[in-house]
């Protein structure tokens, strides 16, 4: 399952990394319980399985089946989401499971940059890991990249708007951005919260985060 990438490109570098995490993901749900995989994720209205098959959709639609989707969907992409979700979800949680590692070494993606794609892995990853209060070491090099992608798109979440006129300072790594109100903690944290994870922001301190966290629901 691929849709190979300029050889030499930026993108090509990339890659390795998003198969990394979906690896560490597939790996940290291999023994989850019936009552475990139904757990609400930090994605609302989806539990732990539900956000995993999203994953695996994603890793499994082309340019081609995505316009495909979005035309019997009648441009509306939140029902384009849903279907795709469906169709990867499976019969049961091992179903489920299974077909996310089968898309592990995937490349295939929807017409996104493959930083969004390292960005999704991470973030849906951490909706999962985080009510099953499972910890995963992210290598700061990766979700360093990650940040800097995300304080400059909204494409897929509105995050450099929600970060507008804050600064962001990384207490882990060299991540910092912006100006204004200060905004500090751990890398995957600023991530989290940078993307809508409300949550995260219960980690971070400075006179910026409760704008942040007013700015959750921003889209």
């Amino acid at each position: 399952m691929t849709d190979p990438e300029p050889r030499g490109s930026r993108a090509a570098g990339v890659w390795p990394l998003v198969h990394a995490e979906r690896a560490a993901l597939a790996d940290d749900l291999a023994d989850l319980t019936d009552e475990q995989w139904a757990t609400p994720s930090l994605c609302t209205g989806l539990t732990v399985r539900e956000v995993l098959a999203h994953l695996t959709s994603g890793a499994s639609l082309n340019g081609v089946r995505w316009l495909a989707g979005v035309i019997r969907c009648r441009f509306d992409f939140d029902k384009q989401v849903a279907m795709r979700l469906a169709e990867q979800l499976g019969a049961t949680a091992a179903e489920t499971h299974d077909r996310f590692r089968r898309v592990i070494t995937s490349t295939t993606k929807p017409p996104l940059p493959v930083m969004a794609m390292l960005g999704e892995t991470i973030v849906h990853a951490e909706d999962i890991r985080r009510p099953l209060d499972i910890r995963h070491d992210y290598p700061i090099e990766t979700l360093t990249r990650v940040a800097e992608y995300y304080q400059g798109s909204d494409l897929v979440v509105a995050a450099k708007r929600r970060i507008a006129g804050l600064r962001l300072v990384a207490d882990d790594g060299p991540f910092t951005t912006g100006s204004g109100p200060l905004v500090s903690g751990t890398t995957l944290a600023l991530v989290m919260a940078t993307t809508g994870r409300s949550a995260y922001c219960d980690e971070l301190d400075g006179e910026g985060v409760e704008i942040l966290r007013d700015r959750r629901d921003m889209t």
